[in-house]
């Protein structure tokens, strides 16, 4: 697989979020979930991604059961600031430490490839949070830092403590919002991005129909996009990639990666899934190329406004730092 470039950090193009086999979307089977880890690596797509808050630590836990024996080759990224204990975000050097020590533990690696601040702690600067980033940094504890869903004006405060490798933050057809502030900032500054839901939590794959295709517990029930009259107005947007995609002789969720890989060698998307069989399905998108017409089309049916519903809930929005 042909690589794409963080600052300093060379990664697979395509990479792999793990927080689904553990959280979030329904029931999950480890057995599948760990064959899954292992297909990808096999395949050349050794960038995985996780989070300590993902299934309370659970997560991590099974990335480091995946990876045993198999750790040599695999950029191993994961992230902290949300505690634990549900006491919400910390960005305090103490609690850093504390969360990698834990972390390190969880996954069985002496270090981190790529360790995020997981967002942005309003109470704590973000240059005192990076500078115990930094810390570990350099006593070996982790290679490259970076940040989760944070602005441009955020990054750039944090650069000038310490090189930041890697943003990420949700990017895809239906949440255009890196584009006016975040990415000029990090191609300024040399910082990589990754996009996380790049598959608009799966509703760009055209696979779902209806809001009864969740589990009962699936996150996306609560989510507003897919929600009362904004899930079939979002259906509508997604059957453009459908057709789009049917041209070609591809799947939805392919173009929609494919959009995604043409904005440059500095994009890694993090498809998450816990299927070989869809892993397979999104790692085929490598080859995908789109033409300029196809890509202002796609363009065009996914303006900045075009998506109904915002993509958290009122409290969640608050988590997110955003210039305005």
């Amino acid at each position: 697989m042909r690589q794409s470039r963080l600052g300093e950090l060379s990664v697979s193009c395509l990479g792999l979020g793990c927080m689904g086999m553990s959280d979030a979307y329904g029931d999950a089977d480890e057995t599948e979930s760990i064959a899954t880890v292992h297909a990808a690596i096999d395949a050349g797509c050794t960038f995985l991604d996780t989070a300590d808050i993902y299934g309370n630590g659970a997560n991590e836990e099974l990335v480091g059961r995946a990876l045993a024996g198999r750790r040599d080759g695999v950029v191993l990224a994961t992230k902290f600031g949300f505690r634990l204990d549900g006491a919400g975000v910390d960005g305090s050097p103490a609690y850093a430490a504390a969360a990698l020590d834990a972390s390190l533990t969880r996954l069985g690696v002496d270090h981190i490839d790529l360790w995020y601040l997981h967002r942005l702690d309003p109470a704590v600067p973000v240059e005192e949070t990076v500078g115990a980033m930094a810390s570990a940094v350099s006593a070996g504890k982790v290679r490259y830092l970076g940040l989760s869903e944070v602005s441009g004006r955020t990054v750039r405060a944090a650069h000038a403590v310490h090189p930041i490798a890697a943003v990420q933050s949700e990017w895809s057809l239906w949440t255009r919002d890196p584009e006016s502030d975040v990415l000029p900032a990090l191609r300024s500054l040399g910082v990589g991005f990754v996009p996380f839901s790049p598959l608009g939590r799966g509703f760009l794959t055209g696979q779902l129909r209806t809001p009864d295709d969740f589990a009962p517990d699936d996150m996306r029930r609560e989510l507003p996009r897919f929600m009362g009259a904004n899930f079939q107005r979002n259906l509508d947007l997604v059957d453009a990639v459908r057709g789009l995609a049917a041209a070609k002789g591809v799947t939805p969720g392919q173009v929609a990666l494919a959009w995604l890989l043409s904005h440059g060698d500095d994009i890694a998307p993090i498809p998450g899934t816990k299927r070989r069989t869809n892993l397979a399905e999104n790692l085929v998108a490598e080859s995908v190329t789109l033409t300029p017409a196809e890509l202002t089309d796609l363009n065009a049916v996914f303006g900045a406004d075009a998506v109904s519903g915002e993509r958290y809930d009122e409290d969640k929005l608050k988590l997110v730092d955003r210039d305005t």
